[in-house]
């Protein structure tokens, strides 16, 4: 392999170890920016021909060595060089290769600062798209299995205690809200993305009369920044990345969590696809849900890459600093663990079983009708904490009794308070108490109904 010469070898005697080459060199993860680093390089290539530092003819020989360049690295033709320590300097030499002289002038008001600033920028702005995109597919299955499950009753829980009875559509839909606020975090990042630091030089602004806005709406940014230090220094835009994404993932974790309950012996409310679990080495009667627990378990891992980029950066003075190298490789795995989770998991939803008639005969167990039952009492004058306490009793009765509370008649509740009238019974079944819930936002059928008609509206347009 022939030696490449140090960008910054001027001032040097003695050559880099090669302990150290290989500790510093970043190539191994930074190749992923080649695309969006050719694309800035061809932006900035015009710009100085503005500048007055290229002629037109030179800045279109370096453009169409550049546009070589790209395809011999998607191809694999170009083999990337870890001495040269990164994926800005590898271009650049492979470009100096092609063009000779001239390739050398490209660098010219530009640091690998502001370089790698911008590079991760664009970066970030393309794969909030992408994952807006999977976080829509989401949401369409989401209502998908609203839609097709609207007869199926639950029991909805708090402190995973039978509590009251809702539809599961209903709790679908919870899980939709969740990744619209997710969707509208993302969406808030690529805003913050939307800058561009090219032009900043290494921290004080290049010398150069840059044109900024023009090579800003070339490389597609919507606006420029406005302090040189601080934009070779930021990234705030990959913590809100890194938070974004430990808030989706939080998010799908509590889902793992349910379906991986909701799929246990003891409850049986779902059954998930054989594609999309496995078995045991030792017991042949297992089917584990490896899908929900790797998606619950892999969580940790984006919650370490928020703390991890937030660690470095507390300390670092302005403006760049080669701790800042360590930014790249938590923001990749976030992007690659979010958009693997969200993909797999439209598959293992859009294939799972629902147990409706188990699901049912749950929530009729468990006396979730008795804040109905409770609700009756206060529209009879009964102050609620009064109804409360009535209620509490006659449901330690029926747990004497082995008897639900539908099954009560006028009679035995007169027992307790004589509030109740002869229509107190109708409250105690599931479907009334559903059909209760009347209310924006409630469990109600036709409150249900609304709501998957107005998610799919908004989804079209997000889609749009």
């Amino acid at each position: 392999m022939a030696k490449h010469i140090k960008p910054w070898s001027g001032r040097f005697f003695d050559s880099l170890a090669k302990t150290a080459e290989a500790f510093t060199s970043s190539i191994h993860f930074d190749v992923r920016l080649y695309e969006h680093d050719i694309v800035q390089s061809i932006a900035y290539a015009k710009t100085l021909v503005k500048a007055g530092v290229l002629t037109a003819t030179e800045a279109k020989k370096i453009t169409a060595a550049l546009e070589t360049i790209k395809r011999e690295i998607a191809s694999g033709k170009l083999a990337l060089s870890p001495e040269l320590e990164d994926i800005h300097m590898n271009i650049e030499t492979f470009l100096i290769n092609k063009v000779g002289e001239i390739g050398k002038k490209l660098h010219s008001g530009r640091s690998r600062n502001d370089q790698v600033a911008t590079d991760l920028r664009m970066y970030v702005k393309a794969e909030v798209a992408s994952i807006v995109d999977g976080l829509n597919k989401f949401q369409g299955c989401l209502l998908d299995l609203a839609d097709n499950n609207l007869k199926v009753v639950m029991p909805g829980y708090t402190h995973l205690q039978r509590a009251q009875p809702v539809l599961l559509s209903h709790h679908f839909l919870a899980y939709y809200e969740m990744l619209k606020r997710d969707k509208e975090r993302f969406l808030a990042v690529a805003l913050e993305a939307d800058v561009m630091p090219l032009g900043s030089g290494a921290l004080a602004g290049a010398a150069f009369g840059l044109d900024r806005e023009a090579l800003a709406r070339d490389l597609g940014f919507a606006k420029v920044s406005r302090n040189s230090l601080d934009a070779v220094s930021d990234r705030d835009f990959a913590i809100d990345f890194n938070s974004a994404a430990a808030v989706l993932m939080m998010h799908l974790s509590r889902l793992s969590e349910e379906l991986i309950i909701w799929s246990s012996y003891e409850f049986d409310f779902i059954e998930l696809s054989d594609k999309y679990t496995t078995g045991s080495s030792i017991m042949p009667q297992k089917k584990n849900p490896d899908i929900a627990e790797l998606s619950r378990g892999k969580t940790g891992r984006v919650f370490g890459n928020l703390l991890g980029l937030l660690t470095t950066l507390k300390g670092l003075p302005l403006a760049y600093n080669r701790d800042m190298q360590e930014d790249k490789e938590a923001l990749f795995d976030s992007v690659d663990t979010v958009k693997a989770v969200l993909s797999i998991y439209v598959e293992m939803l859009a294939t799972m079983k629902v147990n409706a008639d188990v699901m049912k005969a749950a929530a009729k167990k468990g006396f979730l009708t008795a804040t109905d039952l409770a609700y009756y009492l206060v529209g009879h004058d009964v102050p609620f904490r009064d109804a409360h306490a009535i209620v509490g009793k006659i449901v330690a009765f029926c747990e004497e009794s082995n008897m639900e509370l539908e099954y009560l008649s006028l009679k035995q509740l007169k027992e307790f308070s004589d509030a109740f009238g002869y229509d107190a019974t109708r409250v105690l079944s599931v479907e009334s108490s559903l059909a209760n819930r009347d209310i924006t936002g409630g469990t109600a059928p036709h409150r249900v109904k609304e709501a998957i008609k107005r998610a799919r509206k908004e989804l079209l347009h997000d889609q749009a």
